[in-house]
């Protein structure tokens, strides 16, 4: 017995030292996980070494200095001018557009177009015909790539490209993709010629657990053709039916076809990856400047454990504050920080118009329950928050005054914020935020309203339960 006291009182002394010399944790986080040391402290110890610590490696974050240094000495002048910001950007939005300048040096061009995908048929075909129509090289990098109807005609439309000569590049999460990356699919694409590559690899576990995490991952959803054309939205290389959560279905995604100058920035957001991945150097990544006459500007934004911390919640804050009269906001996860539950609060205070629409039934029941222990405080503010009933909603977007959008990769949950490596395209924009509203809105028709007084009334094992997975939510 004896034993075990002196036991406990090691580790968890040992993990609480280390847990106060961190200076990148937030007071809530350090109290979540010292509930969980001191509640659990053998369990607790084993997660906090595994998944305590957002640290990608010292290897890893040396590879990243180097190919964006490698990226701005060699490309510079595609990541467009800080000035842009001033001279194209409506002076009231301008504070968060630099901010989103500020995380990877991409910064607003003109020039741009971008097409809102009906839905995922349309997305498959379009971005098939795109790839089958390639002439110089494709590049795709998918966080989930399954092996169903939508994996195997991208990874079809892929082995034909490499059949006519076109480089093609094809990236995959280790974990997010494990099964495909093991599968004969992935090896026919490689015997054809196509440049594979696994982001964040999980081929050695053990090495991985002693210097990094196993579960930072990449989480962006990238597709480039011919630097003339991107998608970019929330929809991994997989059927709505998504069969490995079938339960949920359908995934509920939306996609942009986009073209002009933030293609080649999101070409070199890949590059970033792929060179993270292979060691290779950016001269081997075709850059074309993409500009057309006319056109919206817009900035390519990625986040991820090798970018500062705190980048996305700040962005979404930024945002939030320049809102004037609405703001729309998707997200299938929503665990926010401090930094954006008070932003929207504050939002809704000054009277604009907030409207949240999140999934009614979630894959994560953790992420469910820590969701809903926000639902007071932003009713109370003058938030009106929808359950969208229709499948699970994964679309991922923000709506500003008719005028601006983010869509991309992004949840406003931690794991976004501190884990993963997310894209997202951030433009200004009238006609494609219109279409975007729209679509928003036909979330909003298939949804339900969720009352303060319906809040009010959960019992009490429901709000306990929401508030204490809210609480420990730094630890999970």
């Amino acid at each position: 017995m004896t034993i075990i006291l002196v036991l406990h009182t090691l580790l968890v002394l040992t993990f609480t030292i280390r847990i106060l010399l961190r200076d990148d944790l937030s007071p809530p986080g350090r109290l979540a996980w010292f509930v969980v040391l001191n509640l659990l402290p053998y369990f607790g110890s084993a997660i906090y070494f595994l998944f305590g610590e957002t640290d990608i490696g010292n290897r890893a974050s040396k590879r990243h200095k180097e190919v964006f240094h490698e990226i701005r000495a060699k490309a510079s002048w595609f990541m467009g001018d800080a000035a842009n910001t001033e001279a194209l950007i409506e002076p009231v939005y301008r504070p968060a557009f630099r901010y989103a300048g500020s995380i990877n040096g991409f910064h607003p061009s003109t020039g741009n177009t971008a097409e809102l995908m009906k839905d995922g048929n349309e997305t498959l075909e379009r971005m098939v015909a795109d790839i089958d129509a390639a002439t110089d090289h494709v590049h795709v990098l998918y966080y989930i790539w399954l092996d169903d109807n939508t994996g195997h005609a991208i990874a079809e439309a892929l082995i034909r490209a490499a059949h006519r000569g076109v480089v093609c590049r094809a990236m995959a999460d280790g974990l997010g993709s494990r099964a495909i990356i093991n599968s004969p699919l992935w090896q026919r694409m490689e015997e054809a010629g196509v440049r594979m590559a696994v982001a964040l690899s999980l081929k050695h576990p053990i090495r991985t657990i002693l210097t990094s995490r196993l579960d930072l991952r990449n989480h962006r959803k990238i597709t480039v053709i011919d630097a003339r054309i991107t998608y970019c939205g929330s929809r991994n290389s997989a059927d709505p039916e998504f069969l490995i959560k079938a339960k949920y279905a359908p995934w509920v995604d939306i996609m942009l076809r986009f073209t002009g100058p933030v293609v080649v920035q999101n070409q070199l957001l890949f590059a970033s990856d792929w060179m993270q991945a292979t060691n290779e150097s950016l001269d081997g990544i075709p850059l074309s400047s993409g500009r057309g006459e006319g056109g919206f500007p817009a900035q390519v934004m990625g986040v991820g454990p090798t970018e500062r911390h705190g980048a996305t919640p700040h962005l979404f804050a930024n945002l939030f504050a320049c809102a004037q009269s609405e703001l729309t906001l998707s997200t299938p996860y929503f665990v926010p920080d401090a930094t954006v539950l008070e932003a929207l609060c504050a939002a809704a205070y000054r009277g604009v118009k907030v409207a949240l629409i999140f999934p009614k039934i979630n894959d994560s029941l953790i992420v469910a329950a820590a969701s809903r222990s926000y639902y007071h405080r932003l009713l109370d503010a003058g938030c009106v928050i929808h359950e969208f009933k229709g499948g699970l909603l994964h679309a991922k977007t923000l709506t500003i005054d008719g005028k601006i959008s983010l869509i991309g990769s992004s949840n406003l949950d931690l794991r976004s914020f501190d884990l993963n490596y997310e894209n997202n395209i951030l433009l200004q924009d009238e006609a494609t935020t219109k279409a975007i509203k729209e679509r928003q809105q036909s979330y909003i028709d298939r949804s339900e309203v969720v009352s303060l007084p319906e809040v009010l009334a959960w019992h009490y094992h429901e709000r306990i339960w929401h508030n204490v997975i809210a609480t420990i939510g730094p630890v999970l």
